[in-house]
């Protein structure tokens, strides 16, 4: 949805809602060098609607490698599962930090598929600059 469209009432209160970081990733606004997309959970072309309730933020990699995905294959159990929805579910309950925080773990059929989906874990540039978070103590976040 471009910014535009968006009221900026609704825009600001999502912004909030999601503490100005990704849905997926965390990344934080305040260490990325582009301004955080507010995205569809539920894309457009999916039956998705312009509703708040069906929006939130998510990083450009994030909603770039998300696209109109709703849903992908759990790498593990091999069934198709919906995405993480940063708006109804609880991150720390599907994923965790691993490798020093350098990594994403899916410890559920639906964090697994997100992570293979929006590629968290083998997104070149977001795997750099995490490291570089890390090293700067920045990163992961502790909650």
């Amino acid at each position: 949805m471009r910014r535009s469209s968006i009221p900026p009432g609704v825009a600001q209160r999502i912004r909030s809602a999601a503490r100005h970081r990704c849905g997926y990733c965390l990344s934080p606004q305040h260490l990325v060098m582009a301004r955080l997309e507010i995205e569809h959970i539920i894309p457009l072309a999916q039956g998705g609607s312009h509703a708040e309730s069906n929006l939130w933020l998510a990083c450009p990699l994030c909603n770039a490698h998300k696209s109109s995905k709703i849903d992908e294959i759990d790498p593990v159990s091999g069934l198709r599962v919906p995405l993480f929805n940063p708006r109804m579910q609880v991150w720390h309950e599907h994923f965790a930090w691993v490798n020093g925080g350098l990594s994403i773990a899916g410890l559920t059929p639906i964090g697994r598929a997100t992570v293979v989906a929006l590629h968290l874990n083998t997104d070149q540039d977001a795997l750099t600059v995490r490291s570089y978070w890390i090293l700067a103590g920045w990163h992961p976040p502790s909650d």
